[in-house]
């Protein structure tokens, strides 16, 4: 049974709100990732606990965070929309620098990624508009997208296309064949490049939640994608390490 140490932190940047933290933390551990959630629930949610577990499960520490928006949501009641994608990038960033910073004696390889909005965030930190200062950069080695966001809803002409096609780094997109905001067939269509590789679960929507008719569930589609993810960061740790 895997031993899981959690710990809260809280990041004060000099400017801004404080960012609130969990880490999630295992023995022996082949990797770390920071797991941002998406624009509609926080990282307390269902969906990112238990990919956080299933990701501890297979030896890999999770850092997750709420974007400042989300603790406002909480703070007052009030449902404020995501803030935009700069001040996400800036607040991604700080994490990430704080992360490096905690652990900077230690060699375990870090990736980045997220659910839905968070995974678009991160593929834009490696992007060539919006990439990480060069020594946050160098730590990252790789980037996973769950449900990435290739368009908003009901908006396929909208694309949001370029931090794939400009990322320095690979990236790992899991997304369901019927996923509202980029769909099997319309991704085929995008013609990704070859640095991104794109794994489809079977009548999976945005959450990789199929229907009851198609025979799968959401539970075995999660554990399907983290194992996934975990193949991806022993592949990029090898090549890496050639």
């Amino acid at each position: 049974m895997v031993q899981i140490l959690i710990q809260p932190q809280v990041i004060t940047p000099k400017v801004g709100s404080n960012i609130n933290l969990q880490l999630n933390i295992v023995d022996n551990a082949k990797a770390q990732v920071i797991f941002a959630h998406g624009a509609g629930a926080n990282m307390s949610h269902e969906f990112m606990e238990e990919t956080t577990l299933l990701l501890n499960k297979v030896n890999i520490n999770v850092i997750r965070f709420n974007f400042p928006f989300m603790d406002k949501r909480a703070l007052t009641g009030t449902r404020y929309p995501p803030d935009r994608m700069p001040k996400l990038l800036v607040c991604y960033e700080t994490v990430i620098e704080h992360v490096i910073e905690q652990q900077k004696n230690s060699l375990i390889p870090l990736f980045i990624g997220g659910k839905s909005m968070g995974s678009r965030a991160a593929a834009s930190l490696v992007s060539i508009s919006d990439s990480l200062k060069p020594k946050a950069l160098n730590k990252v080695l790789g980037v996973f997208c769950l449900g990435y966001p290739f368009h908003p809803a009901k908006k396929p002409e909208k694309l949001r296309l370029e931090p794939l096609f400009e990322s320095s780094k690979a990236v790992l997109i899991i997304q369901g064949d019927r996923d509202t905001l980029g769909n099997k067939e319309e991704i085929h269509s995008y013609q990704l490049p070859e640095h991104c590789h794109c794994v489809f679960l079977e009548d999976g929507d945005h959450s990789l939640k199929p229907r009851v008719k198609s025979g799968f569930t959401q539970q075995a589609h999660m554990k399907s994608a983290v194992d996934e993810i975990s193949f991806f960061i022993d592949r990029q740790i090898k090549t890496s390490n050639q």
